[in-house]
């Protein structure tokens, strides 16, 4: 991921967008998330949109209206698509060239002709159903954090909670694409296997709705330029094969997955559904948020030579913090605010993208535009950073208590799990992902 700092990041940049000048927003003018959504009634398919303090600005009508110039014309076909992939296919300079011209548009420089051309196209957030942002061909999540890593080991391996080969190797598993679904959309409590009953260990499997459901707070980097079969991307131009960053909950059956995880891994207690939000922050709009990869602890292993690049260590890291917060039923009935879970960094993960991203292809892996791959849960070393309810309530021996005097070891029926992100550095405007939001239904018939 190559940091390239320009006009486009200056903190003392405005909008003429009233609402972009918030010093609370996720949207100010140096983020210009991308995402689709549909405005208002009568229903229309999905359109391309910037996000814009309270705004979304659609990218279609922006392009049908000649306001892009003769430069981006390439771009314009790609802007008139229902998702993202075509764009992010497009070659990183054109796409930079795309930010600078929607950043002069919505800059407070912008001439009142091209404020009102832009007037008609600017949607209110609130208006707008926001939908899946890309068309997502294969979903891969990956295990690379370490902290949360060794908590669920210590649940079931007290003496070895790690793995020997975790620091070897980014772990990852192969996702359900099918089950993407976008921020707001309902959850069904699954149905499968669990283990026998512990007083009754030679009996048959437990058969019905998951009694242990749980959220997993991560985050999704979306592959732009693709590789070809049989040709590994190294470990030097990896990141640059990112477009760019959404949140991802993983929901998980935590008692279906013990049941069936060994010997092939993650399975239905993970293909059921996962969430994405709506909102994808650019590589570009991130650079002035990079940081060191993460330190190994002495005596680690250093990571193999396919693995290892100086400038990935150095900058290859995220500067993102990550929340979960949880809403039950009676508390939405009363009028209360989603109650905060965790807080974690991303820079605190074992591996960095460029690294899932090599591994994944190191043996020719073909990845293609839209591709998803995953951090998996992301946890911190503090108390209180702890990704998901089987860390934070130690395996459901530790319930949560919440403000209203409910408890939860895992989720209930009603629940909403309402993620958030963003970055902030001193020197740099704030921005952030705005929210991944689910909500639980009973399981089905």
């Amino acid at each position: 991921m190559t940091a390239v700092l320009d006009a486009t990041h200056d903190p003392a940049a405005a909008s003429w967008v009233e609402a972009a000048q918030d010093p609370t927003t996720d949207f100010p003018l140096q983020n210009l998330p991308f995402g689709a959504f549909r405005p208002a009634p009568p229903p229309q398919p999905p359109r391309l949109g910037v996000a814009i303090g309270d705004r979304v600005l659609d990218l279609a009508g922006l392009a049908a209206a000649n306001l892009l110039g003769a430069e981006l014309a390439p771009a314009a076909a790609a802007l008139a698509e229902p998702h993202l992939n075509r764009l992010m296919a497009l070659e990183p300079a054109l796409l930079q060239a795309l930010r600078r011209r929607l950043f002069a548009l919505l800059h407070s420089s912008a001439s009142e002709s091209q404020r009102a051309a832009l007037g008609s196209l600017l949607h209110p957030l609130d208006r707008v159903e926001l939908c899946l942002p890309v068309a997502v061909g294969d979903y891969t999540d990956f295990y690379s954090s370490i902290h949360h890593a060794t908590r669920v080991g210590q649940l079931f391996r007290p003496d070895h909670p790690l793995l020997p080969n975790y620091k070897w190797v980014p772990i990852g598993y192969h996702g359900r694409a099918s089950s993407l679904v976008p921020s707001g959309a309902a959850i069904r409590r699954p149905c499968g296997q669990a283990a026998p009953p512990a007083d009754r260990p030679d009996s048959a499997p437990l058969f019905g709705p998951s009694r242990r459901l749980d959220y997993e707070l991560e985050l999704g980097f979306l592959v732009g330029a693709g590789n070809a079969l049989g040709e590994p991307v190294p470990i030097a131009k990896a990141g640059g094969h990112f477009f760019g960053v959404c949140l991802v909950n993983d929901w998980s059956a935590r008692d279906i997955q013990a049941w069936e995880y060994q010997p092939l891994g993650p399975f239905l207690g993970k293909n059921f559904a996962t969430t994405l939000s709506p909102w994808v922050v650019t590589l570009d709009a991130l650079a002035p948020f990079r940081a060191a990869a993460a330190a190994r602890p002495p005596g680690d292993p250093a990571p193999l030579p396919y693995l290892f690049d100086a400038a990935d260590q150095a900058s290859g890291a995220l500067d993102i913090f990550v929340e979960a917060a949880l809403r039950t039923a009676a508390m939405r009935q009363a009028g209360m605010a989603p109650h905060p879970l965790s807080r974690a960094g991303a820079r605190d993960l074992y591996w960095t993208p460029a690294q899932m991203l090599a591994h994944h292809t190191s043996n020719g892996c073909p990845l293609r535009p839209g591709d998803l791959l995953a951090t998996g849960t992301i946890s911190g070393p503090e108390p209180g950073s702890a990704g998901c309810l089987l860390e934070l309530t130690s395996g459901g021996r530790a319930p949560l208590r919440l403000p209203n005097g409910e408890s939860r070891q895992f989720l209930a029926d009603g629940d909403e799990v309402v993620f958030r992100a963003y970055c902030e550095r001193p020197g740099w405007r704030r921005l952030g992902w705005g929210e991944c939001r689910g909500r639980i239904l009973p399981a089905g018939a």
